[in-house]
């Protein structure tokens, strides 16, 4: 693709890293045929190909992001499935995202998309704030029909039925290795995770220390900034971001960083270039190059002994670990390996609608991605549906009957760990 960027536009290092990505673009159009949101509104604006043109005449022309630019803007998952697809290698991820900051500083939204944005960032970050919105939450359901507005009633219906305790092995502290040490690792215990879904980090912990692992959880630990991050709040990702690579590497040596987030794991393995030109720049590039999924991390670690039960798993492979990570047959040969029967549903390259906080800002796309990825997931006549993103679980989760739980727990109890709570209460 042809640009028109001019030397001074250019020596803002954000515009010349999306000069280089655009350039890249030879219009194929081969992202649209793997794009969800073209594959359910059938318009070429909601494709990546779209999104890049309207990028493009937005960021050239130097001038502020307008409401049609910003609807098409607002209306992409930032799944990534078009950079597996992209045969010429455009970087869309980090387009979007310069793309996501512009919009922040140069577009005013309606009062109400404000507050809702400025709510959602102030609040879902912090865990306990977020359990005081998710018990609001629980006591306001009964009366989400009534609410005019969809994406109000999005928000009452996410509450799940109950709000798990909070879990002491969240907390800074130390897990010595079960058995002989065979690595240190620091797990990031989450922000969002640690009110919605306790069990997924107690079962990485066992799993790990099954493993050999001398397991830390850092002191003073928030969100790693991928929320803020991906809705353009760059000023406030940066604080976040900051604050986690301070708490790893006040952990001490260390062979890696767990990450059983997939979402967050994309942001973190991305500080490098995230802070490109920043002071802290080395701190985050070390950071990331130590950040592991963790089955990605298991798999070239090893497995603890066991025998799973057997059962007929459905993997639901998350966005940001297929596209953001390019982790695809590992944790399905995790399963495998571990003694379940992995199947997969048909067209797993495509998003469930969660997307961090896009089921929230988009509710009614979302709620048809979800529609048809559970309906693709039942049809595989499933006794369990795994995945690794807490997003994932509880957007699948609220759609279907069929239980679903994090990739861990089951790796978990094939290996001496308790049956999962999700099976268990089945």
């Amino acid at each position: 693709m042809q640009t028109n960027f001019t030397e001074e536009q250019l020596s803002d290092p954000l515009v010349a890293r999306s000069n280089k990505i655009l350039r890249a673009c030879v219009h194929c159009g081969f992202c649209t045929a793997t794009c969800p949101t073209y594959q359910v509104l059938g318009d070429e604006l909601d494709s990546p190909r779209g999104r890049i043109y309207l990028i493009k005449d937005m960021l050239e022309s130097g001038r502020d992001a307008d409401e049609k630019t910003v609807k098409h803007l607002d209306r992409c998952l930032g799944c990534l499935s078009c950079m597996s697809t992209c045969p010429s290698g455009v970087d869309y991820m980090h387009l979007i995202d310069h793309a996501r900051i512009h919009v922040e500083k140069t577009y005013r939204r309606p009062w109400q998309d404000r507050a809702l944005r400025w709510m959602l960032a102030k609040v879902l970050p912090y865990q306990g704030r977020f359990r005081l919105a998710l018990l609001g939450a629980k006591l306001a359901r009964p009366f989400a029909r009534f609410m005019p507005d969809a994406r109000l009633r999005a928000m009452l219906e996410m509450a799940p039925k109950s709000i798990p305790s909070v879990s002491r092995n969240d907390q800074g502290q130390v897990f010595a290795p079960i058995g002989e040490k065979r690595a240190r690792v620091a797990m990031m215990p989450g922000c969002a995770q640690r009110a919605l879904n306790t069990d997924i980090n107690d079962a990485t912990i066992r799993l790990l220390r099954r493993a050999g692992c001398e397991v830390v959880i850092p002191e003073d630990f928030g969100c790693c900034g991928a929320l803020t991050h991906h809705m353009g709040r760059e000023e406030e990702a940066l604080h976040s971001a900051r604050a986690t690579i301070r708490s790893f590497l006040a952990a001490g040596e260390l062979d890696a960083i767990i990450i059983n987030t997939s979402g967050c794991g994309t942001t973190i393995k991305d500080y490098g270039k995230i802070f490109a030109g920043d002071p802290m720049q080395p701190e985050a590039e070390q950071v990331a190059r130590l950040t592991r999924d963790v089955t990605e991390f298991l798999d070239r670690h090893g497995l603890p002994e066991g025998q799973g039960e057997g059962l007929r798993v459905a993997y639901h492979s998350a966005c940001s670990l297929q596209h953001g990570q390019q982790i695809k047959t590992t944790p399905k040969s995790l399963l495998t390996r571990a003694g379940f029967t992995v199947v997969e549903p048909e067209n797993p390259h495509l998003c469930c609608g969660s997307a961090g906080t896009y089921n929230l800002l988009q509710p009614e796309l979302s709620g048809e991605l979800k529609r048809r990825k559970v309906a693709t997931l039942e049809a595989t006549s499933p006794q369990v549906i795994a995945a690794g993103n807490i997003g994932c679980m509880m957007q699948i989760g609220s759609g279907t009957g069929v239980p679903v739980v994090h990739t861990v727990e089951l790796l978990d109890w094939a290996s001496g760990g308790p049956k999962p709570r999700a099976l268990a209460e089945a």
